[in-house]
């Protein structure tokens, strides 16, 4: 039977687009019926990682945890009793004083003949179930409980008064037997197992997971994140040890640098790179759009004398196209990203100011968090646009995105694009710059938006006029919006689930047989 390896390091509740491009993949390939595992390496202990892997929508069953596949604990929801946790410590029995604080959100019991101060984190007001219980004995905090079903880990703290670190750490099994100890030093690692087995560094924990997946000959390695830190070099351990599975590169981002490439030597993404230049280990590499796949054949063949096998498969698809039986709101604009310098969102809040002066009724709406945000929210203070430009926070945008009636871009490059890929599944006209890949993938210049020539030695204000110039042209002609509308929604049709289901499967079926 074949299994997916979907290989990553963290995850957050502002994920980046390879997270969200991995959700997109589970749902294809939960509808193909081919298990997908999910491997997660980096330490997450702030949130239970299943409430940051369900929100994205993966399921727990596909969750691969570096830190808990040693135990035999599963990927669930914290569900832990607060009632049950208080019979454990005793509370009945030791004189001890109740606070509830953070709008019900955390309980601390004050025990003042131990000098004792235990904070439980509620994860469910409603259900009563916690998540996480600090320790603070003489007011240093000493211990961190973490719980989902069972308490899974402990983090155990030097208590100085300066410097309070956490100096090991136990992982749990369901019967609260210890599985092992993290030992940390100045940076360093040491994992120890009740066998006496001892592995001196992530690396080497690592390296035992991947040797106890047992990958077989039917099996896919799908490398989407790469780390090449002081405490993990998976990237190298995957090459490494995924035999006899094959192993197949996603390539997330535009993939070399256009300022150091000349007809002799090209300077590759250095996430890439290892990657590219051992194209005999790969199966295949993944790229979103037919653009770079051009781009990447050509760079490898005139380079590296090299023909690796490449295939393109959108990161996102759609399930259907949206529409809405209300009205669109008229001359409203929708952007979403992550609130990034990269993302250039000050100068669609330019633009949407320039354009105010010829569309009074003009509108922008800027969904996604970062940390741009309060500079954004203060150059729209500045310029007195706070009825027209508002910062709309993380939220769902399958049901708001047909509610406007165009989206913008002012991202100066995108390997994809799923923002824009749901804009046109919505049949919104579109407005952004001629750069790789997405704007060149989704906005058909003239037929569904405007593609802006662009030149990154423009002045800013040359580079926001032009977008604004863009939205005025696009919400002084109604004739011209309605037939960018339906173009948008014929160039959605591709991406439908079903249809890029089929690419995978494809792919999928090629590299199983071959």
């Amino acid at each position: 039977m074949i299994t997916i390896y979907n290989i990553n390091l963290g995850i957050g509740w502002a994920s980046s687009g390879v997270e969200y491009a991995q959700a997109y993949r589970s749902q294809l390939l939960r509808s193909l019926g081919i298990p997908a595992k999910f491997i997660f390496s980096d330490m997450i202990l702030a949130n239970n990682i299943e409430d940051l892997t369900k929100n994205i929508g993966f399921t727990d069953d596909q969750i691969i945890w570096l830190y808990n596949f040693f135990t035999d604990v599963k990927i669930a929801p914290s569900s832990y009793p607060l009632e049950q946790w208080k019979k454990g410590l005793n509370l009945a029995n030791r004189d001890h004083k109740e606070q509830v604080l953070s709008d019900g959100k955390e309980i601390q019991y004050t025990i003042p003949d131990e000098q004792l101060l235990v904070a439980a984190r509620l994860h469910d007001k409603d259900q009563q179930t916690i998540d996480q219980v600090t320790f603070l004995s003489n007011n240093r905090l000493v211990k961190r409980d973490f719980y989902s079903y069972v308490k899974y880990a402990s983090d155990f703290y030097s208590g100085e008064e300066k410097n309070n670190h956490v100096i090991y750490r136990e992982f749990y099994n369901e019967d609260g037997s210890i599985a092992y100890r993290q030992y940390l030093d100045h940076g360093k690692e040491m994992f120890e197992f009740p066998d006496q087995r001892i592995f001196y560094s992530k690396n080497e924990l690592y390296e035992e997971m991947l040797k106890r997946l047992n990958f077989n000959e039917r099996d896919v390695v799908i490398l989407d994140r790469s780390d090449e830190d002081k405490q993990l070099n998976n990237g190298q351990l995957v090459f490494e040890y995924h035999r006899p599975a094959k192993l197949v590169i996603v390539v997330h981002a535009d993939h070399y640098d256009r300022h150091f490439t000349n007809q002799q030597n090209i300077l590759w993404n250095n996430f890439y790179e290892y990657q590219f230049t051992h194209t005999d280990e790969i199966a295949s590499f993944i790229v979103a759009t037919e653009k770079q796949k051009e781009v990447l054949a050509e760079q490898q063949k005139h380079y590296r004398h090299a023909n690796p096998r490449i295939d393109v498969i959108p990161v996102g698809s759609l399930v259907e196209l949206s529409k809405s039986d209300q009205p669109r709101q008229p001359h409203s604009i929708i952007t979403a990203s992550r609130l990034a310098p990269e993302k250039h969102i000050d100068w669609l809040v330019k633009a949407v100011i320039y354009a105010h002066d010829q569309v009074d009724d003009v509108s922008l709406d800027i969904y996604g968090q970062g940390p741009e945000g309060k500079r954004l929210a203060d150059l729209i203070k500045k310029h007195h646009a706070e009825d027209y430009i508002h910062l709309k926070g993380q939220h769902d945008l399958k049901e708001i995105y047909p509610k406007y009636a165009a989206y913008a871009a002012a991202s100066t490059s995108e390997g994809f694009g799923l923002s824009l890929l749901e804009a046109v599944g919505a049949g919104l006209p579109m407005i952004g710059f001629d750069v790789p890949y997405g704007n060149q993938t989704f906005i058909d210049d003239g037929r569904n938006g405007y593609l802006l020539p662009y030149d990154e030695n423009w002045t800013d204000q040359k580079k926001y006029e032009a977008l604004g110039k863009a939205i005025i042209k696009l919400f002084q002609n109604d004739q011209a919006w309605e037939q960018f509308s339906q173009h948008s929604y014929e160039l959605a049709e591709p991406y439908l689930t079903k249809n890029v289901a089929k690419r995978w499967q494809k792919v999928l079926g090629d590299l199983a047989n071959a």
